[in-house]
């Protein structure tokens, strides 16, 4: 009999045992699986400050953001000059490229010309509307395989630069369209490189903050980029001179709105840079 109550005693204790133990483990399990979820929930808030939710668009954002009254395409040029060459190169210019805009069997105009007056140095600046869009282009470009003069002007351009470049562009809806101007003005192009997928963000607060922006009528136009460098903008600004400029930037913090739209468009940037210019003599816009 002693040794049955012995026997059933260590069977209990084992029991006991076998039953702690496997709470223990239970609970270790739970804790671990409660540990990993709260991991998991922190690693997806972490992350959610670093992913943009993208909404779901109907549309090419060209569609949504382009002017649909009219039917212009830009091309924006950047002509990096041999230094000694750039009084020629100016010369040159001048005497060729009113002539293209005057030329009614053209359908583009040469809306500014400038040099560069701060920002890279020895650089021209031009920029063409195409009225007509990307037909308008392709038929000025055919037409111009057959001008003797351009042609001329072309090859002689061609040994005074260093580099070139060049974007087709779309003009923002919002903003105004590039017109003549009366001198003197000195103009600023500010250009930014955005993040991939936030042109429309872009827009949307720029519709808005275009209007704290020309009570000096300093806004001259703005546009994004359809070939080139992707997911850029560009915006023109007119100033009488560099203290004016900085007058009026300055101002644009009186508005109420305005440090709202800086605060929630900078982190779109990527890169950005500004030009102070200057007009050629055969400039549209003085």
């Amino acid at each position: 009999m002693a040794t049955r109550v012995l026997q059933s005693s260590c069977s209990g204790l084992y029991r006991a045992r076998t039953t702690g133990r496997a709470k223990a483990h239970v609970t270790a399990v739970i804790r671990g699986l409660s540990a990993s979820a709260n991991r998991h929930r922190e690693d997806s808030w972490f992350k959610s400050l670093f992913v943009r939710k993208v909404d779901p668009r109907k549309d090419a954002h060209s569609h949504l953001l382009a002017k649909k009254e009219d039917n212009n395409l830009y091309k924006i040029q950047f002509h990096n000059v041999k230094p000694e060459c750039l009084e020629a190169y100016n010369k040159l210019c001048n005497e060729v490229l009113p002539s293209i805009h005057e030329d009614k069997h053209y359908p583009c105009e040469l809306v500014g010309t400038w040099n560069t007056w701060y920002g890279e140095q020895d650089q021209a600046v031009h920029l063409w509307r195409y009225r007509g869009g990307y037909p308008a282009l392709t038929e000025v470009m055919n037409k111009l395989k057959n001008n003797k003069e351009f042609l001329e002007y072309r090859k002689e351009r061609g040994q005074m630069l260093l580099s070139r470049r060049n974007q087709l562009l779309l003009e923002f809806s919002f903003w105004n369209e590039p017109a003549p101007r009366d001198g003197p003005n000195i103009y600023e192009l500010r250009s930014y490189q955005l993040r991939p997928g936030t042109m429309i963000e872009w827009g949307n607060y720029w519709a808005r903050a275009i209007g704290y922006r020309q009570h000096n009528r300093e806004a001259c136009g703005g546009f994004f980029s359809q070939i080139g460098n992707l997911y850029m903008v560009h915006h023109l600004w007119a100033y009488k001179d560099l203290q004016s400029r900085e007058d009026t930037r300055n101002a644009a913090w009186q508005h109420e709105g305005w440090d709202e739209v800086v605060y929630y468009t900078v982190p779109l940037i990527q890169h950005m840079e500004s030009r102070i210019m200057i007009p050629l003599k055969g400039s549209p816009m003085q």
